[in-house]
């Protein structure tokens, strides 16, 4: 079965669908990782994190062992 009508009205018809559903769209932004300097800031961040574990800090400490860096790379 074909689908019928421009784009748009396929893709209206879709957003209609969905919103009947109780579903609404939502709108995300997150870093781009292919940005300039992106690799640089996660480096510096995870310094300032590693000199910060001499530290006695609980929260840190709980959200670090609570953490799953299986298959990070380096």
């Amino acid at each position: 079965m074909a689908a019928t009508g421009t784009g748009a009205q396929r893709v209206q018809r879709r957003r209609d669908k969905l919103k009947a559903a109780g579903l609404r769209p939502v709108q995300i932004w997150v870093p781009d990782t292919r940005a300039p300097g992106f690799a640089q800031e996660c480096a510096r961040q995870s310094r300032m994190i590693q000199a910060a574990e001499g530290q006695d800090d609980p929260d840190h400490d709980a959200w670090s062992d609570a953490t799953d860096t299986s298959g990070w790379t380096a």
